[in-house]
């Protein structure tokens, strides 16, 4: 008997066609699978900069012949996650389904194939065609493929669909009530397990209700889930609920569990980039488990639904999140599908995802053209209106652009580049203050939340126009506080991310952007946006290390030296931070000081420099240290003290030459099938040699398989799907493949034979 859900991992073969015809030759592939990122990257490609300088175009064919065999009384279904873009599936040589819902490449949709499958014994053929020759792309990297997961489901006659499942918690006292709307006429029973054991139940033909006692509450700190389980005398489903009780106030206040809580948070695009956008669940969770180790606790998944797969690792990890459903409107590449199918790609989100307890905001898009124009918010109540007719529960937004204009005769559908268009100044900018909190105020009649990318120095004047709208900062730099007549301001060390935690009227902030991507590119011969707090195969910098000293409650204290002498890794410039690096190794400076700055939240430092100490306090409210301290080779060490006592320390040291090269394990991927393992260059008592640039060739042992390589350096072009790559800033990172569930051994080894090894699993 063939199980209800059936993932198709496996199996598949590619080619590139035309539109009418699949190609003479497939090769076989697995998924999830990215073929544009399988490309060489060339300057002249068009859309070079927002797509990373891929060449980004073709038709491409998938193929599976699958086995099946047809059970009297069963219906079956494709399900895909995601494909990018525009597909259309053929069963057995015909059309399945109506392609017109699965033309915007992020949305989820399901198709019957029930009638297209043999009636014996026999073997279907799957053909998916896929586009990527559509002009514009998005403003970041899209790939192209089947590049989420695509499985078959086998469901009874009158079966259960887990989209039309509504499940709503309530807290009373000392239980909590859910009440179930389980989308279907048929007597269901309902039943809450909690490790292994039933602690509610219920049975009905209409909406359902059960009374859980000492109930254990969801939150980021603490992500508690049950299972609910639905079952009819044919069908039977699954369901994580997290039971969980959020309040939003116009005060600035976010409630969960009736505990404030705000919201630190980062945002991410859904590519990785050794990977592209076929990103497995491993190497989402350890890119969460990375984000939760320097206190992150939310996350905006920019701009667009992100996989089933990512929001369940937010569910049992622990984030808040801010789902929206695509970026721009009228312009941009959702243009092509918005008059036809926003409706449908809105009802695709909200179906598979409203039953997440990590959700907590509905976003209808991002720094659309025409900001606070009638023709704008037309559109905008037309969304959060429908929106609110699907779910009730929680605050519907939409993220506001800095940047406000006059009414203008400029057709935003037909601009060659959008973003240029709603960010940069011209003839019909909006300069005054009043007048953009006026415009704010116009998009306030249709929010529950207002969301401002980049406008912390207004949130005095937004807040005191709209008193009865909280505040939530969907973007900010990093370390450069705008100031109210130049929003992109440099003297400020106040950063924007601390500003809003201590603004009353703020929700949260999401940093732009958690990871370096793929794409929006400053230009050859950088790949992507290069201003993030952590590399792109999660190497931290100075960024991270600020936000982990006002994130974490531990004592902290971490050096980090001003170097200018390391690669420019163009970033945009208010998004950066400037070029700290935990280094102390200067060979051309003989006692000249250099800046430093120090993050921690203890009450004093003393840094100690060969014989000498800076003793160093800080103020209660601050968290970072600025100074300068002369370069001496040897030991620089800072220490953190709460009262009298030492509490943490943090050393660099001028290192030797390279002797080794030392794996760094990522916390709990230790049982992963997919890792990205970190190795640095270091000399022969360990210290990290940061001027390190080898070039290094991984292997692994039988059972498992290199897939690519990243070592955070935009700018290297050497392919990601090879075993080499060169040492960046001392470091390099390989993708490793466990096929099977038995120890094994990865190997790292420069040209001249200096070699590290790695044992797992």
């Amino acid at each position: 008997m063939m199980p209800r859900r059936t993932n198709l991992r496996t199996g598949w073969m590619f080619g590139m066609g035309t539109m009418e015809e699949p190609p003479e030759h497939f090769e076989p592939v697995a998924l999830p699978h990215d073929w544009v990122h399988e490309r060489t990257v060339r300057e002249d490609v068009p859309m070079g900069a927002s797509q990373g300088f891929f060449p980004r175009d073709g038709i491409g064919w998938y193929r599976l012949i699958l086995p099946v065999e047809i059970e009297e009384g069963k219906r079956y279904f494709l399900d895909f996650d995601g494909v990018m873009e525009d597909a259309a599936v053929f069963v057995n040589g015909k059309p399945c389904g109506d392609t017109s819902v699965c033309g915007w490449g992020y949305t989820p949709f399901r198709m019957e194939c029930t009638d297209f499958l043999p009636r014996m014994s026999e073997q279907a053929e799957i053909l998916v065609r896929v586009r990527a020759d559509h002009r514009p792309a998005d403003r970041w990297y899209s790939g192209a493929g089947l590049y989420r997961s695509v499985d078959l489901l086998c469901l009874p006659e009158n079966y259960l669909d887990e989209r039309d499942v509504t499940v709503k918690t309530y807290a009373e006292s000392t239980q909590a009530v859910l009440t179930i709307e389980t989308g279907t006429e048929l007597e269901v029973r309902a039943t809450l397990i909690w490790s292994g054991n039933a602690v509610a139940q219920a049975q009905g033909t209409g909406p359902l209700a059960l009374t859980v006692p000492s109930p254990h509450y969801w939150s980021a700190e603490n992500p508690s889930l049950y299972t609910l389980t639905l079952e009819t005398t044919s069908d039977r489903i699954e369901i994580p609920v997290g039971i969980r009780t959020v309040t939003v106030g116009a005060d600035g206040k976010l409630c969960v569990n009736g505990k404030h809580t705000y919201l630190r948070g980062v945002c991410v695009h859904q590519d990785i980039a050794c990977v592209g956008i076929a990103a497995t669940r491993d190497l989402w969770r350890q890119r969460l488990l990375l984000l939760k180790s320097i206190g992150v606790n939310a996350i905006r998944g920019a701009h667009h639904v992100h996989s089933r797969e990512f929001l369940e690792l937010c569910d049992r990890l622990g984030f808040y999140v801010y789902e929206e459903f695509t970026d721009k409107w009228h312009s941009g590449s959702y243009n092509r599908y918005f008059e036809k199918e926003w409706k449908a790609d809105i009802a695709a989100m909200i179906r598979r995802d409203r039953n997440h307890p990590c959700i907590l905001f509905w976003g209808c898009g991002n720094e659309v053209e025409n900001q606070a124009q009638p023709s704008m918010l037309d559109t905008l109540k037309e969304l959060t209106d429908c929106i609110r007719r699907m779910d009730s529960s929680r605050p519907v937004s939409y993220a506001m652009n800095p940047h406000f204009k006059r009414q203008s005769a400029i057709d935003a559908s037909k601009a060659a580049d959008i973003q240029k268009l709603v960010d940069e100044a011209d003839e019909y900018e909006i300069e005054d203050p009043d007048e953009r909190v006026q415009c704010i105020s116009r998009i306030a009649e249709y929010v529950d939340v207002l969301s401002c990318n980049y406008q912390e120095q207004w949130f005095d004047r937004i807040h005191k126009a709209n008193p009865e709208k909280p505040i939530l900062a969907t973007e900010v730099y990093q370390y450069f506080l705008g100031d109210e007549r130049n929003m992109q301001n440099f003297h400020t060390r106040d950063m924007p991310v601390f500003f809003g935690e201590k603004h009353p009227a703020c929700l949260g902030s999401f940093i732009w952007a958690g990871f370096d991507y793929l794409g929006e590119s400053q230009g050859w011969p950088n790949k992507g946006s290069t201003s993030a707090p952590i590399r792109s195969n999660g190497s931290l910098r100075a960024g991270a290390q600020i936000l982990r000293c006002w994130w974490r409650d531990e004592p902290m204290v971490r050096i980090l030296i001003m170097d200018y002498s390391l690669p420019d890794e163009m970033t945009k410039e208010h998004w950066s931070t400037p070029p700290y690096e935990e280094i102390w190794d200067f060979p051309w400076i003989r006692k000249q000081v250099v800046p430093f700055m120090i993050v921690t939240n203890c009450e004093r430092v003393e840094l100690a420099f060969g014989e000498k100490k800076l003793y160093l306090e800080r103020k209660p409210e601050e968290r970072v240290i600025y100074g300068f301290v002369p370069y001496v080779p040897g030991r620089l060490t800072a220490t953190g003290f709460i009262g009298d006592q030492a509490v943490c320390t943090h050393t660099l040291v001028t290192p030797g030459q390279t002797a080794q090269l030392v794996f760094d394990m990522p916390e709990g991927m230790q049982e992963a099938e997919d890792v990205l393992l970190t190795v640095h260059a270091a000399d022969a008592q360990g210290h990290p040699v940061k001027r390190e640039s080898r070039m290094v060739r991984f292997t692994a042992s039988e059972g498992a398989c290199i897939q690519g390589v990243d070592n955070g350096d935009m700018a290297c072009h050497m392919s990601y799907h090879g075993d080499s790559i060169p040492l960046y800033r001392g470091q390099a990172s390989v993708l490793v493949y466990r096929s099977s569930c038995y120890a094994i051994t990865v190997c790292a080894m420069t040209d001249d034979g200096i070699s590290g090894i790695c044992r797992f699993g």
